[in-house]
């Protein structure tokens, strides 16, 4: 139990330190030495839980995506309820995202999705239990989206939360509680009139 233990915040630790590292210096600029040193654990034990640096790139996405998908499922349960408007449900969604703090990081784990297919399928696969939610809260906002609509609908909520999720590089002029705002009213306006 103890060794379970051990494991389990050894993980943690390497997670925590790949974060930081990944995003402050790049995921290729940091060495699985610097990332032992960082995690307070030894290279061998990073080898024991992980095959390789990519497989800590990949255990990274994983664990976004659960969190992500939990925090959907939050936010379906609270539109369920009756406790959030279809606006409210997008300003959540939006505001989720806007308030990622590790945009250097998705950057580099974007790119080396395209350069290494086993992180691309992972980034393929977190999208793709993204998008049930998506096409969920799009059917909210217009119960008669269907077909190639729904489907163009699901296509313009993601490029939006890659794009809000990224929005620092351009230099936003509005809030983030503004943007989301906006933003989840231009969508649901657009969701509305869609047939």
């Amino acid at each position: 139990m103890v060794a379970a233990q051990y494991e389990k915040s050894g993980r943690e630790r390497i997670l925590e330190a790949a974060r930081a590292l990944f995003d402050s210096h790049g995921f290729h600029q940091t060495s699985v030495a610097e990332l032992a040193t960082v995690a307070q654990v030894s290279v061998g034990q990073i080898y024991r839980l992980f095959k390789s640096k990519e497989d800590v790139i990949e255990a990274i996405v994983h664990d976004d995506a659960d969190h992500w998908c939990r925090d959907m499922a939050g936010i379906r349960t609270r539109l369920d309820a009756g406790d959030l408007t279809v606006d409210q449900t997008f300003e959540q969604l939006f505001l989720h995202t806007i308030d990622e703090k590790e945009e250097a990081l998705a950057f580099d784990i974007l790119a080396e999705s395209f350069r290494n297919p086993a992180v691309g399928d992972m980034v393929g696969a977190m999208c793709q239990r993204f998008r049930s939610f998506i096409r969920y809260f799009a059917r909210a906002a217009n119960d008669r989206l269907s077909g190639e609509a729904l489907d163009a609908a699901e296509e313009v909520i993601l490029a939006c939360l890659f794009g809000l999720g990224h929005r620092s590089v351009s230099r936003p002029t509005l809030s983030a509680d503004r943007a989301t705002k906006r933003s989840a009213q231009m969508i649901v306006t657009a969701l509305r009139g869609m047939q």
